[in-house]
């Protein structure tokens, strides 16, 4: 019973090792990649220039309805262009129109929840 238990060990370390030694650069798999910590990575930054006239997208609620026990709200998408001095300029509406459904717990009294 212990030698089948030191053997079972063995070999899960020596698979444990190889497959270390195949991740690490110095494999034969990673031999054509070259590994240097003593050089610094030399990389330019970007220059991105922001927009200028980028609008901000914003969802306003259109209406209120309540259908069959539930409220529905129904969100139109807008765009909205601002001058540098954070004044709105223009609104655009989309065409992103959302719904959000709900349930309308104010037609039940709250003796029926206790």
């Amino acid at each position: 019973m212990k030698l089948s238990t030191f053997i079972s060990v063995l070999g899960l370390l020596l698979t444990l090792g190889f497959v270390a030694y195949l991740d690490s650069p110095y494999s034969f798999m990673n031999i054509n990649y070259s590994y240097s910590a003593d050089q610094p990575v030399i990389a330019q930054p970007a220059s991105i220039q922001p927009a200028e006239e980028e609008p901000e997208l914003v969802e306003k609620l259109e209406k209120i309805e309540k259908v069959d026990g539930y409220i529905v709200e129904t969100y139109q998408e807008y765009e909205i262009y601002k001058d540098p001095n954070g004044n709105v300029t223009e609104e655009i509406p989309t065409s992103k129109m959302e719904t959000l459904k709900y349930w309308d717990q104010s037609e039940y009294s709250p003796s029926v929840f206790e």
